[in-house]
């Protein structure tokens, strides 16, 4: 099958389920641009400011909760069950499920004064659901930060030629940030300004090469994201997210110029198997596929950083269902970019053994745009993603400061980031996140399941109907417990003790949250009714 039908019909979807499907989203949760948002009603000049521009924020949101969730994760899918199953999850996923649990979590925060879809659940469904909730997001959260720290550090020990733009990007959206708020130049002037600065760093960053071993990298890391959580936001945190998204756009618009360009044909067969070593098609599938189609650390997003800068209501369906949508074609492009991978006499010859699925992913995108990128294809797709990882490094760190500050009241920005920083770092350079990562896919999906459920009990407590969410929610919640027993079963027999007892320990979690949250549900359905 030609790329190109693929890429026609996921677009033309995805189009409808923006242009359509998400007007029913604004109608439900009633959004008026007249309305004022938390960006002006709860001005902090630190965490609580106006965006300058939607784009920004757009920028800011999109580079945040795309990580490299929406490529490493439809990799994988792709060759052990095949590219159509992973396109299909991915395109409808978003559509049906992704885009309303973003769209949603964005709209009700912003509703509820720019808190996070954990507090939110204390007022819908009951305090204890609050607390259980925010630890489960607060130890998922540093377990986050120190894989993308690790991620990121490494990948600069290995490209040395991406760490002069990647950091060198600090001080410049700091400039950019300085010309926008204090200055007020015109925000187009600023931005190309930055965009023609950034192009200049990448040109330096081929000639001079910076190296350093993966302790040093580490702390810069940390130090990095320490500021980026205790600077108010439009300092740092936003205009490097929005300078950093145009390098993604970038990435992205070139990878599918280039399949308008060459064409390339997809001769790997649509279905490989059901069963594979990872686990069955579904459940499995629908975990190892997260971001791209449905991620519960989009609402820690949506809810915690990108609520509070939203200036206008009417910017919701752009930044939440839009970015949820933006994020699909990135995972579309990734599906493709290792389908057409595949030889009918070879198969894979053992890729995925060999190399990892970013390295994967990079030679896909480097054969895609080649008449394009010539032989540099492969080196724009992996900057691509260490601007990913370093976009979601800085706002976990920010979201993580503000559980903690609510977990624990703790009053000081300065100290609850410190106390972030160190367990993340502790965690990093012990390497047990190691043998924890894997237990991460089902912990979001468990996530998303529940922030999906918190939407439907605040839609209950509004007199709206809840269908649209609470569906989506039964479905990521059986589907991940589904997924979660069968691992339980598979780390027991493999004697994985670490992941045996986290999988179960989010079996109970789970369990102890269908308790809290099912009553309120059923108590607010039948008011409602």
């Amino acid at each position: 099958m030609n790329s190109l039908v693929v890429v026609f019909i996921s677009a033309g979807l995805f189009f409808w389920g923006y242009k359509f499907f998400a007007e029913r989203l604004k109608r439900l949760w009633s959004v008026d641009q007249k309305r004022s948002t938390p960006a002006f009603s709860k001005f902090d000049s630190l965490d609580y400011i106006p965006a300058k521009n939607w784009l920004v924020l757009f920028g800011h949101h999109f580079s945040s909760i795309a990580g490299a969730g929406p490529i490493i994760g439809p990799v994988i899918a792709v060759m052990l069950w095949g590219w159509l199953p992973a396109l299909l999850w991915v395109v409808f996923g978003t559509i049906f499920i992704g885009g309303v649990h973003d769209f949603g979590a964005l709209a009700t925060s912003v509703r509820e004064g720019g808190s996070s879809v954990a507090e939110i659940s204390k007022h819908v469904i009951s305090r204890r659901a609050k607390i259980l909730f925010s630890l489960f997001i607060w130890l998922t959260l540093i377990l986050v930060i120190a894989v993308f720290a690790y991620l990121c550090a490494d990948t600069f020990v290995k490209e040395p030629k991406i760490v002069l733009p990647s950091l060198g990007l600090v001080p410049l959206a700091m400039l950019v940030g300085y010309f926008l708020y204090h200055l007020r130049v015109n925000s187009i002037l600023a931005t190309l300004f930055g965009l023609v600065a950034l192009t200049t760093l990448i040109f330096l960053g081929n000639i001079l090469p910076i190296k350093a071993n993966l302790l040093i990298w580490l702390a810069v890391l940390f130090v990095y994201s320490y500021f980026a959580s205790v600077l108010p936001v439009n300092i740092l945190l936003q205009p490097r997210d929005y300078l950093s998204s145009f390098l993604l756009f970038f990435g992205v618009g070139a990878g599918y110029a280039g399949l308008v360009l060459s064409r390339p044909n997809i001769e790997m067969p649509y279905y490989n198997k059901w069963s594979t070593n990872t686990g069955y098609l579904w459940p499995a599938l629908f975990v190892t596929v997260a971001c791209g189609a449905v991620s519960g650390f989009h609402a820690l997003i949506a809810s915690g950083t990108t609520s509070k800068q939203l200036a206008s209501e009417r910017h919701i369906k752009r930044i939440g269902y839009g970015a949820m949508v933006a994020e699909g074609l990135v995972a579309v492009l990734a599906i493709i970019s290792v389908a057409i991978l595949f030889n009918r006499q070879t198969g894979f010859s053992g890729i995925l053994k060999n190399d990892t699925p970013i390295r994967v992913f990079g030679r896909g995108y480097g054969l895609i745009t080649r008449g394009l990128l010539g032989g540099h294809g492969s080196f724009i797709a992996i900057t691509m993603l260490n601007a990913f990882i370093l976009t979601t490094l800085d706002t976990a760190t920010r979201i993580s400061r503000y559980l903690t500050e609510e977990l624990f009241k703790v009053k000081s920005r300065y100290l609850s980031t410190f106390i972030i920083i160190l367990l993340s770092f502790a965690l990093t350079i012990s390497g047990k996140w190691n043998s924890v990562w894997p237990a991460f896919g089902a912990a979001n999906q468990l996530v998303a399941a529940l922030a999906l459920f918190v939407l439907s009990c605040w839609l209950l407590s509004k007199n709206k109907p809840a269908g649209i969410t609470l569906w989506a929610a039964f479905f990521m919640l059986i589907t991940t417990v589904a997924a979660l027993f069968l691992q339980v079963i598979r780390h027991y027999q493999n004697k994985e003790t670490v992941l045996f007892i986290i999988s179960l320990a989010l079996i109970v979690l789970s369990s102890f949250m269908f308790y809290e949250i099912m009553p309120a549900v059923l108590r607010r359905s039948y008011k409602h009714a």
